[in-house]
Formats: structure tokens, sequence, C-alpha cells
């Protein structure tokens, strides 16, 4: 009988728990002395910082008020480019601090922001007070709000991860988190400068193509330990300069983004042979075919024979467009004075033209016995590369043996 008689089931009344705020810092008066405002809202309080540049402020040899040319270049650009912003929404440069590379117990302490205002550029640093003020530092960063573009160095593979996990700990509290549109300048830089920077950390890249030197600045490596002695014992001087190695960092974004857009929209060889190559290569490989044949040729008119890698290249746009014979005089230079990888697949280009395309059956022949040759000969070839080659030379020389003699 106990089984029949229903329980009725009794709802326990709610208890709405108080959220209590952690209380302000200790050294919160010393903070506020160097200069840091405080920020209060929901989830706490944050510092934060706001310098002011006027846009006649230049930055190594660049001006910021370039930018505004910069962006109007970009709107003679019909396709996507990763570096193209779109247009549509804000453009903030940004970098992070942080007290360790990776890890779940890995903090953010410093989030900065610059972008330009109607006669200025703005930049904002958000400063963390301590572990238990995160919801407040993450929800005044206003990441939550609206999608914008963020223009960084290296922040696809660190500043963006770090925000998404520190977000992802504190996401019962937080609103979520927009997918904003990403421009990262790492990757342009490498895809510019391949072979012609020894290193693309941003202080070489700094020195090296946007003429900025830093004087009295602190090595990146110390900028977590100043921080958790600021946090520690109250002293604020050593955290300055830290806000300061980051001021810096989001200029030379700023200058950065500027001279790579220079370059790319170039007509006459601006930069180097080797970084114009590159370029035009980059094209190509966006399928912005008429772009790469504009600055390969620009290349080639400005350094003749002296860059041969570009003739490689411009070979491939030369092919694609049917100009055979253009493409041949590329491809025999490239031949005539390039090594290793390079010189085989121009070879076997060459081989391609002449068998398919020009019918000439003997000289595809010979470049073909001429890369076999080299397969054995050249040190600057990986073994993987030398036995996929010689397979397809081997069955190439085969079927041109037939052609020109039958049966």
């Amino acid at each position: 009988m106990r089984k029949l008689v229903k329980k009725t089931k009794t709802e326990k009344p709610r208890i709405e728990r108080e959220i209590v705020l952690p209380p302000s810092p200790f050294y919160e008066d010393e903070w506020l002395a160097a200069g840091l405002t405080k920020e209060e809202n929901s989830h706490g309080i944050v510092y934060k910082r706001i310098v002011s540049f006027d846009s006649a402020y230049k930055h190594g040899n660049i001006y910021l008020s370039d930018l505004n040319h910069a962006l109007e270049k970009w709107e003679s650009l019909d396709k996507t480019h990763p570096l193209a912003p779109d247009l549509e929404k804000r453009l903030v440069f940004f970098d992070t601090e942080t007290t360790g590379l990776k890890g779940a117990g890995t903090l953010i302490f410093l989030l900065g922001f610059i972008e330009q205002t109607k006669n200025a550029f703005k930049l904002t640093q958000y400063l963390l007070p301590g572990p238990d003020h995160e919801r407040a530092f993450l929800y005044a960063s206003g990441l939550w709000k609206h999608n914008i573009n963020l223009v960084t160095y290296n922040g696809k593979s660190f500043d963006i991860p770090q925000v998404e996990t520190r977000w992802t700990m504190n996401r019962n509290s937080l609103p979520p988190l927009i997918s904003h549109a990403h421009i990262d300048l790492l990757h342009g830089s490498r895809r510019i400068w391949k072979e012609e920077v020894d290193s693309f950390s941003l202080v070489n890249i700094e020195e090296k193509k946007i003429g900025f030197f830093r004087e009295d600045d602190i090595p990146g490596h110390l900028a977590p330990i100043i921080y958790q002695d600021a946090v520690k014992s109250g002293r604020i001087d050593p955290l300055m300069k830290v806000l300061k190695h980051n001021e810096w960092d989001i200029l030379s974004l700023v200058t950065l983004y500027i001279e790579t857009t220079d370059l790319l929209f170039e007509t006459s060889t601006r930069g180097t042979a080797i970084s114009q190559t590159n370029i035009g290569k980059w094209f190509s490989d966006l399928k912005l075919y008429d772009r790469s044949s504009q600055v390969l040729e620009a290349v080639i008119l400005e350094y003749g024979l002296e860059h041969p890698v570009t003739h490689f290249h411009f070979g491939f746009i030369m092919k694609r467009k049917r100009h055979v014979e253009e493409a041949i005089a590329s491809f025999e230079i490239a031949a005539d004075r390039l090594v290793g990888r390079q010189r085989i697949i121009a070879l076997e280009e060459l081989a391609k033209l002449h068998e398919h395309k020009v019918k000439g059956f003997e000289g595809a022949l010979l470049y073909t016995r001429r890369a076999q040759q080299l397969l054995t000969e050249d040190p600057d070839l990986t073994e993987r590369f030398r036995l996929r080659q010689r397979e397809m030379f081997q069955r190439r020389e085969i079927r041109l043996l037939r052609k020109l003699f039958p049966g």
C-alpha cells in the first residue's frame, strides 16, 4: 500500500546569495598617485591608464596619422587579404601581458588597446589589481560588446587563446566573448620579410623595419615577476615600466600595420628585391594574379637577373596566363641561376612546357636528363625530395622516348 501512496514534492525555497565584491587592495592610493584611475563595475574594480597621442606623433620613422592613408588603400582591394580590415568595424590594436606563457594558472594582468579617435589616438590599458578582480578586469575590456578588428602580433597563437581561456574560467559570471575579426601582423611579417630578417621578434622588426629603438625598456620575461611583486608589496614604479613596455608594443603595431600596407600596395620597388618578391608570391597564393604579376614584373625591371627567385615565381604567373615564351624565359633564368629545390622545379616546368605546349620533345628530354643528373649531384636536396622527383622524371623520360621513337 505504501507504493500506491503518492509522495508530494515540496519545493525548497531558493536562497539568493548576495554577491560580495572583493575589497580594494591596500596599495590603491599608491597606484592612483602614479597616474592610474579606478574603474568600478558590477564585478569589482580595475585600474586603468589612458594616454592620448596626437595624430602628428611619430613612432620610429612613421607618423600615426599615416594610418588614414593605409585604410584608404585597403578600400581599393576587391578581395579579402589576411591583413585587410573590415572597414565597417572599428580598428583596434591589442596586446596583453601575462604571468606566464601557458597553463590554466596563467593570468592576464594587463590588457592594452589603442584606436584612432577623431583627432588623436587613444591608448587604454587595464591593469588587474589581483586574481579576485579578474571578472571585473575582463568585463572592463569590453571584448564582449561589439565585433571589432583586432590587430595583434602573434595574437592568433598567444593573446587571443589566453583571453579565451580566462573567459572560459569565468564564463558563469561574464557575458559571452565575441569572436572578433583578427589581423595578426606576425604572419604578415613572416610572409613579407622571409629570408630577409634573422628574427621575427617584435623588437627586431621594430628596429629593422620601422626605425624604432627602445631605451630603458624592461625585458619582456621580467614583466610577470614585476607584476607579482607589485601586488604583494604595492610598489608601482617598476610596474609602470611594464605599462610603458606594453605601450611601445601597441604603438609598434600601428606603425607596423602602416608599413606593411604601404609595401603591399606600392607599385614601385619600395622594399628590397626579397620582400617585394615575397609580396608577389603572397598575392599569387591568394589568387590575385594580376597584382602578383605587377609586383614581380616591377622587381625584374629594377633588378634584372640579380634576383632569380623573382623570375622563378614570375614563370608560374606567365604559365597561368598562357604566355608560354615568357614562362620559358623565366624558368630558364631560374634553372641557370638557382640551386636546390627551386632549380629542379624550374627544370620540371621547362620539361612540361616543351612537352605539352611547344611540342619540343627533344628539349623536354634535355631538361629532364639535366634534372636527373642534379638530383644525384646537388647536396642541397633532401632525400625525400630526391626520391619523389627521381621517380617522376623517370616516368617522364620513358614517355618522351616513346614520343620521339614510336614503337
